[in-house]
Formats: structure tokens, sequence, C-alpha cells
């Protein structure tokens, strides 16, 4: 029997895609996060799974064929690539593929199990036409789209906690009523154009523990209320820790845990059942970017 079973978590099997060296690092939470989790015990092997590629019909429910187009056949101009910061190759545009794919997948686990998590994922900056912010495909977009034209949800939440507002996420769903996008986010941060999210609630810098947790607390219950959403995707950004290079809010690992719980909590109470992607950590010490991550993991299997 599994460790754990009602969580299973997508895992990125070709997340060492050739990557300039400034990038390489961050990247190895991908493989750090499921070796912590089950060295723990927390998951054991039949918790993971691997996901294929998402199908061309299935990301055109959500970006443009000449877009999708440009990123199979390496057409990408130099701007385009500068903008999404990495430059372009196959194994890269496999990999994001997987990681849509994943996302979608994962919500299959979460029908059935309440809560599964994707290792990767959270690519919130991707519009339909275009990729930036290290962002390719816009996973919870694709994936939401899914849902809603397979008749598998009626109402959507998009629960956005990384600490750069989903700009992509906004701009995709700004008129469309079934998807619900919520973003938390440094107000001062990237991306500094901002899209208008169904809420957004920025945050100045230095924003504390008691501060961050009073607003998600007043804000995520009457939203569920309100909207009665039948599915949650929540990004669980860790690049709001204190340590974060890029983050200038003040919140701790304890903290940061205390948002999953809540979230997490929320959710289970209402009934809705709810991917997560891991988003943003750009923490100097590796440790506490994988500890942070893994917290989530945890607090899915304390609440679900």
């Amino acid at each position: 029997m599994s460790v754990l079973p009602k969580l299973q978590i997508a895992f990125d099997p070709i997340y060492a895609h050739p990557l300039p060296q400034g990038h390489r690092f961050p990247m190895l939470k991908y493989e750090l996060i499921p070796q912590q989790l089950m060295y723990e015990g927390t998951i054991d092997a039949s918790n993971i799974f691997a996901p294929s590629l998402c199908r061309d019909e299935v990301v055109l429910l959500t970006h443009t064929r000449a877009y999708l187009d440009k990123l199979v056949n390496q057409q990408l101009s130099a701007k385009e690539q500068r903008e999404i910061g990495f430059p372009q190759s196959p194994q890269l545009t496999m990999r994001e593929l997987m990681i849509t794919q994943g996302t979608i997948d994962c919500c299959e686990h979460a029908f059935h199990h309440g809560v599964s998590l994707n290792v990767a994922g959270g690519t919130h900056h991707a519009f339909a036409d275009r990729g930036e912010g290290f962002c390719l495909l816009n996973d919870f977009a694709v994936a939401a789209n899914y849902l809603l034209a397979q008749k598998k949800a009626d109402q959507i939440i998009i629960i956005d906690l990384d600490v750069h507002q989903g700009n992509g996420t906004a701009k995709i769903f700004e008129n469309d009523p079934r998807v619900f996008t919520f973003s938390m986010h440094g107000s001062h941060n990237y991306p500094f154009r901002k899209e208008k999210s169904d809420l957004d609630i920025g945050l100045p810098d230095g924003t504390d523990d008691a501060t961050y947790l009073a607003l998600l607390k007043e804000n995520l219950p009457e939203l569920l209320e309100k909207i009665k959403p039948s599915f949650a995707f929540f990004l669980s950004g860790v690049d709001i820790l204190s340590t974060d290079k890029y983050g200038k809010l003040k919140i701790s690992i304890a903290g940061c845990k205390q948002r999953d719980e809540f979230v997490f909590s929320t959710l289970k109470k209402n009934k809705i059942p709810c991917v997560v992607a891991m988003g943003g950590g750009y923490s100097e010490d590796i440790k506490i970017i994988v500890e942070a991550h893994c917290n989530t993991f945890r607090a899915a299997q304390e609440n679900f």
C-alpha cells in the first residue's frame, strides 16, 4: 500500500534540459523535491507519475496556432526568446508540453483524491500568443480550458499566491466568467506592467507573516462563498520568502507553510478539488527552496 494513497504528484523526468549556466541552479529543485519527500516517507514511488506530452488540440484551447507552431518548429525570434528568458530548444518545448499535460493529469487525480500536485508548473506569465518570464505555455490556463471543454467543471478559481502577478493567466481569462483569477503578489515586482485579474491584492515591499495571512484569510473564504467554484488551481510559489533574491516580501518558512495549510483546509472544508503547481522560488540556499516546497506537499497530506 502507498504511504500516501490520496496524493499523486506529477514528476518532470526531463527537468535537466540544456540551459545557460545561470538557470541550472533553480532547476535542481525539480529533482530534489521528490527525492526529499521519498526519503522522509511522505510519498513512495506509487505516488509519482510521469506525464506524456500535451496534445496540440488541447494546447490550442488556450494558445494560438501561430505561437504553438513557433515553439514546435523552433521559430521564435531573438526578441521572443529574450522575453521568455530561455534559449529555444526542442527539449525545452517538450518539457513545457509535458508540464502542461502533468497539470491536466493532476486534475483527474484531484477529482478522485481531493488534491494532486505538479512538481513543476505554475507558468502563469505565458499569454495565448507569446511567452515571457520563463513561461512558454500556461499550464493552469490550458488545464482549466480542458476541464471546461470536457464539462468536468463549470466554475473554476485560480488562486495565484506566487510573488509575481499571474499576468498571462489574467489576460487569458479576462472575458471568461467561468474562471475567476485571484492573484496576491508583490505590487512592486515583476511584471511591472500588470494585467487585471478578477481580484488583485498588491502587497507592499516588506509585507510580514501576520499581514499576509490576515489578507488571505479575509479574502479566500469570501471568494469561495461568492463564486462557488467546482474546481481550484493553486499556485504555491515560495518566492514570497524573506530569503528570496527577488521577492521583496518578509514571509518566513513557517508563514509560507501556514499559507498552504489555510488554502488546503479551506478548499477541503468547501469540498473543492485542487491542483497545485510549485511556481517560483529563488532563495540563495537550495535547501530553503526545497524545504518550503516540500512543506506544500506535507500540508496537502495533512489536509487531504
